[in-house]
C-alpha cells in the first residue's frame, strides 16, 4: 500500500509540475511580453476572466478560436476593466475595444464585437492598448509553444 501512495504522490507532483510549465505561454505586442492563460475550448472561452478581482500586471488571457470569424465578447460577471484586442489568422490586430468596463448585469451585459473577422482575442488590463500606442495592423507574436498548437 505504501508503494501505491508513493506512486500517487509522484504522479501528483508531476502533474503539478506540468501545470507550472503552463506559464511558458506568452505573447508579445508592441515590444511588450505578456504571460498569458490560454482559453482554447468553448468552456474556457465562456468562463474567460469571470469572477476575478484582478489581472496581474504583465498578464493576459489569449482566446484561440478554431477559425477566423466575426467575434463578440462581453464582460458578464467580469470584475475588472479590460482591453479586448482582436487578431486575424495572420496575427494582425484587426479591432480593439479599449477600457471595457466590468459588468455585473448578467445576460444584460452588452457585447463588444470585432470590426473584422478574428481568430485570436487577447484580453489585457484596461489602459494597456493606449499605453502601447496600439494601431490596427500591428502584429502579435506567440511563444514557440503556442506556435506549435493546432
Amino acid at each position: 500500500m505504501s508503494l501505491f501512495r508513493a506512486a500517487c504522490a509522484a504522479f501528483l507532483l508531476a502533474l503539478g509540475t506540468g501545470c507550472a510549465s503552463a506559464g511558458d505561454d506568452w505573447v508579445e505586442l508592441a515590444g511588450k511580453r505578456y504571460a498569458v492563460e490560454i482559453a482554447d475550448d468553448d468552456a474556457e472561452r465562456a468562463r474567460g476572466l469571470m469572477f476575478r478581482d484582478e489581472l496581474a500586471d504583465g498578464h493576459g488571457m489569449l482566446f484561440i478560436h478554431e477559425r477566423e470569424a466575426p467575434q463578440a465578447y462581453w464582460m458578464k460577471n467580469t470584475r475588472i476593466a479590460l482591453d479586448i484586442l482582436y487578431f486575424d489568422d495572420a496575427l494582425k490586430l484587426v479591432s480593439q475595444q479599449r477600457d471595457v468596463p466590468p459588468c455585473s448585469a448578467g445576460d444584460r451585459c452588452p457585447p463588444y464585437p470585432s470590426k473584422a473577422p478574428a481568430r485570436y482575442v487577447l484580453e489585457l488590463n484596461a489602459g494597456e492598448a493606449a499605453r502601447l500606442g496600439l494601431e490596427d495592423g500591428m502584429p502579435l507574436r506567440l511563444s514557440p509553444a503556442l506556435q506549435d498548437a493546432p
